[in-house]
């Protein structure tokens, strides 16, 4: 059974079809991208799985419909958003903010173990841990959005456009830790314009056009594959 799991999957604003019926999977311990042009629907698709869009069509998690559930509902079940714009508390500092992400938590020890383990991802945000987050840089920022959602514990954390507006330096820095959670065996479903970073650090991928989904299949052979060396990779 996959963990996440969306069959005809339609999301419409007003009268635009925002999102025209896919179908996706992402299987538990994968790191599954989502690739396309501004405008493709990507962002659609993770706000209709949290729950943050209304959506027909089936989206199953460990085979549970949750397609209408209320998007705290969502989380509970272990499924974190990084959103587009890192979302962080600008007037809390990084304590407050990592503390917000295990808000649904009860297990203190277990929670300072995370803070810890944040922190070895982020030294960064050890060394700032008292700073508010609205005075940090857009690199920190991004750091401590990913911080903030680990400290859920999620089985599936959702990544969107987490490179966006960086330094090429502070990119390279957020793939890695990417690369490394994927190693923990963290499943994740990312959203990511940079084409050749996603493919290159995941283990399949989907290519969404226009809220179609146009190529799937092994990132590997994505990165290989023409249509895509020319529409997304410059090629």
């Amino acid at each position: 059974m996959s963990l996440l799991k969306l069959e005809k999957v339609e999301v419409h604003y007003g009268g635009i079809r925002a999102v025209k019926g896919i179908d996706l999977t992402v299987e538990k311990g994968e790191l599954v991208c989502l690739i396309g042009a501004n405008g493709a629907g990507k962002t659609t698709t993770l706000r209709a799985i949290t729950g943050l869009a209304h959506a027909t069509g089936r989206i199953e998690y460990e085979g549970e419909q949750i397609a209408g559930k209320k998007s705290h509902e969502i989380a509970r079940l272990g499924l974190a958003l990084v959103p587009e714009g890192r979302g962080v508390f600008p007037q809390l500092t990084i304590d407050e903010n990592l503390a917000m992400g295990a808000y649904m938590r009860r297990d203190a020890p277990a929670v300072a173990h995370d803070v810890e383990r944040v922190f070895s991802l982020f030294p960064r945000l050890k060394e700032r841990r008292g700073q508010t987050a609205g005075t940090m840089s857009g690199g920190e920022q991004q750091m401590l959005a990913i911080g903030r959602a680990l400290m859920s514990r999620p089985r599936l954390l959702l990544l969107d456009e987490p490179s966006m507006g960086l330094a090429p330096i502070m990119v390279e820095k957020i793939f890695e830790v990417i690369r490394l959670i994927a190693a923990e065996g963290v499943t994740m479903l990312l959203v990511e314009q940079n084409a050749k970073l996603a493919l290159e650090a995941s283990h399949r991928a989907y290519v969404l056009e226009s809220g179609l989904v146009t190529i799937s299949g092994e990132a590997s052979k994505l990165l290989g594959d023409p249509q895509v060396r020319s529409a997304y990779l410059g090629e």
